[in-house]
Formats: structure tokens, sequence, C-alpha cells
């Protein structure tokens, strides 16, 4: 198996470990008043961790079957100019959330999230639940997750293979989180003031994502296509 693929597939994952779902509501879990719920944490994790493996063999299936079908039948400008209306797409995307974003204060809804983390009464139903929401929520950014997914459908390696190490992404995707909880166990009070410090600010920060992500990518990718088609000057 090529290395560069596996250490391409680790940084994607990484990258994809700090978004909300992975990491800053496991954050939220381990600012409990008191002792971390392993259960909870382990619970919530496996969930979403699931979930990303799911919609990824989906997604890399269907894609595969696309491939399949569109070799060579599609010329370059059909290609650029499908590519320019996924461009666009994103982009009135990101301008859907930012609307949405202006008629609500997203505030409350983050607290609202962050009151359902910390109700220990709270059922296992219920919090996975919570997990995936957050999945959902955040299919509009899967950026690196489609980007791995693609690599993925178009290796020279057999679909066992691609489903093992698509199982791999989605639990190297919990391993940061994992990482801060044994943090929080081995030196609680050191660490929980900067925990504390960063849920306040992705209580400011986190709905920002929803808009400037699909805008800057949808930009990207639309410009792109844009230059491809003599429109604009190449980046």
């Amino acid at each position: 198996m090529d290395g560069a693929l596996i250490i391409t597939l680790t940084v994607l994952a990484l990258i994809d470990s700090t978004s909300v779902g992975t990491l800053f509501i496991p954050i939220w879990l381990l600012l409990q008043p008191k002792r971390v719920a392993t259960s909870r944490l382990l619970t919530y994790l496996m969930t979403i961790a699931f979930f990303y493996f799911v919609i990824g063999i989906v997604v890399m299936l269907g894609a595969a079957s696309l491939v399949d079908s569109l070799v060579g039948t599609l010329d370059r400008t059909t290609t650029l100019y499908l590519q320019l209306a996924i461009g666009v797409g994103l982009l009135v995307m990101a301008l859907y959330f930012w609307l949405k974003k202006q008629m609500r204060d997203s505030a409350d809804r983050t607290d609202r999230w962050r009151t359902r983390v910390a109700n220990r009464s709270s059922s296992t139903r219920s919090l996975m639940g919570l997990a995936l929401l957050a999945g959902v929520l955040e299919l509009t950014m899967m950026v690196p997750y489609l980007g791995a997914i693609g690599i993925l459908t178009t290796s020279d390696i057999g679909w066992s293979v691609r489903i093992l190490l698509l199982a791999a992404y989605a639990l190297v995707m919990i391993v940061p989180a994992l990482v801060l909880f044994a943090i929080r166990i081995l030196v609680h009070e050191k660490v929980e003031p900067w925990l504390e410090r960063l849920s306040k600010w992705i209580a400011k920060e986190v709905d920002e994502a929803t808009v400037w992500v699909p805008a800057v990518v949808g930009f990207l990718i639309a410009y792109s296509a844009a230059g491809g088609l003599g429109w604009v000057e190449p980046l």
C-alpha cells in the first residue's frame, strides 16, 4: 500500500477531527463539574465515528458508480460547467446559512446544545441523537472527508482495503478528543481552565464556520472552473 496515501488520509482525518461534532462537543462533555462520565463520552464519539463511516461508504459507492458511468462521456468543457455549478451551489448555501444566522440568536442555540450536553440525566439515546445531529449539520462542510473519499475511489486498491481505510479514517477523527479525555483525567485541575476558555471561544465562533467554509470552498471551485473556461485569469 502506498505510504503517501496513508499520510494524506491521516492528515485529512486530523483536519476533520477539529470540527464541532468531533472535538467541540466532546470538549463540552469534558467540562462536566464532576468526574467525566466515560460511558457518555465514548457513546458520543463512537456514534459520530460510525455515522461518518456509514456516510462515507454510501458516498464512496455513489462516487465509484458515477466515475464508471461518466468516464469517457464528458468533455472538459462540460466537466468545467459542472464544477462551476457545484461552486455556485456552495456559495448559495453559504448565503442561506448567513441569512438564517441573521434571523436567530446563534448564541442561544449554542447554549442549548451545551445545556443538552451537560445534562447528566439525558439518556444514551439522547446523546446518540446529538451525535447524529452534529454529523448531519456538518455534511455541508465535509470537504476534507469528501477529498479522502475521492482519493480512495480513484486509488488502485480493492474495496475491502477502501472500507478498512475509511473505518481507520473515522477512528482517527476522534483521536484528539480521546487524547483530551486522557489529559483531563490525568491533570484535571490544570487543563480545565484551558478547556473552559476554548469552550467560550467556540460558543462565539461556532456558527461562523457554517458560513465561511462553504463560501470559501465554493468560491475557489467556481473560480477555478471559470479560469478553465477562460472567463477569468486562473489562480
